[in-house]
This record gives structure tokens, C-alpha cells and sequence, in this order.
């Protein structure tokens, strides 16, 4: 009895192993229709695929966009950096260029001044309440710097030495509205030179004021206002600046002028401190 049960159990077995095998035979079986049942299963298990899918792309597509916005983040950094240090390399090629266009006027003006020594210094300091009256240089008493000596730019005179340092010096600008800051001062005139002093500031209109011109002698806006060098003092020829407009004084017999002056008394950087080495004439009345 055993016996009989366990080969039932095997038939039964291999019968079942047959029968699978057909009906996978069955199914992978090129055909133009399939049975319901398979229909049936195949929408349930598309169906389920769809449902995972659809979520599952969603949020794969929203990692997907974190990992672009991350990207586009750290890219907008990078050219923002390139664009700052492009702007300040930009910032120092003109301030580079600049320099060097005054470093080169400096020295062509150093080779223009025939029989004086020079000494190239740049400013240091300036006093922002006396911004038109003094400032400092990097050359002083070691260098060979003394008092009344002639500061120019590459634009002009810009003023004198009024003390000096160790290692330092204060140089009075022409704009100082210091009265016994005066000037010997000629105008270049094809008919006829005239000579005057460079005494004060109009800071309204930011000139120059060229006084004790001699009225019968004409001049006009353009001319050229140098330096006489009747002082002894300063080299004759230095830029002053150029006349703009005249005005008669009260008494009728002398004239003012209004110089636009060459040098900019705004923006100083680099100077040269000008020795003459004639032998100094001495000055009469303050002139310089």
C-alpha cells in the first residue's frame, strides 16, 4: 500500500512537470491572439508598472534637477570669481597704465631741463582738510632735498619744498592761499614778454591768479605762463600754466590774470624736486 501511494505521488508529479512545461511552451508561442486570462495578466502587471514608473522617473528626474541646479550654483560661483578678478586685473592695468604714462612724462621732462639736477619722488601723504595746499614726499634730507626747491609734474610747476625730514619732505603747492607764497612768473607773448607775480588761488574757479601785470602790455587767452627765473631761485621755463582770462586792477596801471594751471593739483603722484645749479640771484620783495 506504501509502495502504490508513493508512485501515485510520482505520477502525479511528473504529470503536473509535463503539464507545466506545455503551457510555457504555450505561451512563448508566436501568436496572433492571446487568452484572456494572459491579457488579463499582462494589463495587471503593466498597470503595476506604471504605477512604480511614473513616481520612480518623477523622482529620479527631481535628483536629476537638484544635481543641475548644484552644478549650475557652483558654475555661477566660479564665473563670478573670474568675473571680480577679471574687474580688478582690469582696475590694475589701469592704474599700471597710468603710471607708467606719468613715469614716462616724468623722465622726458628730467631731460628737458638743460643745466638742473633732479630728483624723482612720489607723494605719500596729503592732508585732506589742506587738500590744495600741501603734500608729502618720499625724498628728504638724505637724498639731497633742502627748502625752496622746485617741485614740477609731468603736467607742470607744481610747487616748492617748505620742509624737509630726515627722510621726508612737505612741498606747498601753487594752489596754497598762503599770501607769502609767491611765484616770479613771465608770459610768453610774441610781441612781448610780461612779468608778473603768481600770487593766490581762486579755488571757485580753480585758478591761478598771475598779478602786477604791466597794462600797456597785451596778452590774451592761450599764452603761455612760465616760470622767469629772475629769483635765482627756481630754473626760468618751468609750465605754470596758460592765461584764460585778464582783468584790470583798481588802480589802472597793472592787470590780473587767471592761469589755468599745467599741473593738476588734484591728483599728484609722481614728482620730480628740481636743484638748480646757477648761483642763486636772491629775491627782491618775497618773489621766488
Amino acid at each position: 500500500m506504501p509502495q502504490f501511494f508513493l508512485n501515485k505521488r510520482l505520477i502525479v508529479l511528473l504529470i503536473s512537470v509535463i503539464l507545466l512545461v506545455a503551457m510555457i511552451g504555450f505561451s512563448i508561442r508566436e501568436r496572433d491572439r492571446i487568452s484572456k486570462p494572459e491579457q488579463f495578466v499582462r494589463d495587471i502587471v503593466g498597470l503595476g508598472q506604471s504605477v512604480i514608473a511614473k513616481p520612480a522617473n518623477a523622482l529620479a528626474g527631481f535628483f536629476d534637477n537638484i544635481e543641475d541646479l548644484k552644478n549650475t550654483y557652483t558654475e555661477n560661483k566660479k564665473l563670478k570669481s573670474h568675473l571680480e578678478q577679471l574687474t580688478s586685473l582690469e582696475a590694475q592695468n589701469h592704474e599700471l597704465k597710468k603710471e607708467n604714462e606719468n613715469l614716462r612724462s616724468i623722465i622726458k621732462e628730467k631731460n628737458s631741463l638743460g643745466d638742473s639736477e633732479s630728483i624723482q619722488a612720489q607723494v605719500i601723504a596729503r592732508n585732506p582738510d589742506n587738500w590744495y595746499e600741501q603734500v608729502v614726499i618720499d625724498k628728504g634730507e638724505v637724498n639731497g632735498v633742502t627748502k625752496n626747491m622746485a617741485v614740477v609734474t609731468s603736467g607742470g610747476f607744481l610747487g616748492k619744498v617748505t620742509q624737509v625730514d630726515k627722510f621726508y619732505s612737505t612741498v606747498e603747492l601753487l594752489s596754497s592761499p598762503d599770501e607769502t607764497n609767491r611765484v616770479s612768473a613771465k608770459v610768453q607773448n610774441a610781441k612781448k614778454d610780461a612779468y608778473g607775480l603768481i600770487e593766490g588761488y581762486d579755488k571757485k574757479a580753480k585758478m591761478l591768479l598771475l598779478k602786477q601785470l604791466d597794462f600797456n602790455i597785451k596778452v590774451k587767452k592761450g599764452d603761455h605762463v612760465v616760470t622767469s627765473g629772475l629769483s635765482g631761485m627756481f630754473p626760468s621755463g618751468l609750465l605754470i600754466g596758460d592765461i584764460e582770462k585778464v582783468t584790470p586792477d583798481e588802480n589802472g596801471l597793472t592787470q590780473t590774470a587767471y592761469v589755468k594751471p599745467a599741473a593738476n593739483f588734484y591728483d599728484v603722484r609722481e614728482v620730480l624736486i628740481i636743484n638748480r645749479k646757477a648761483v642763486n640771484l636772491g629775491s627782491a620783495g618775497g618773489e621766488q
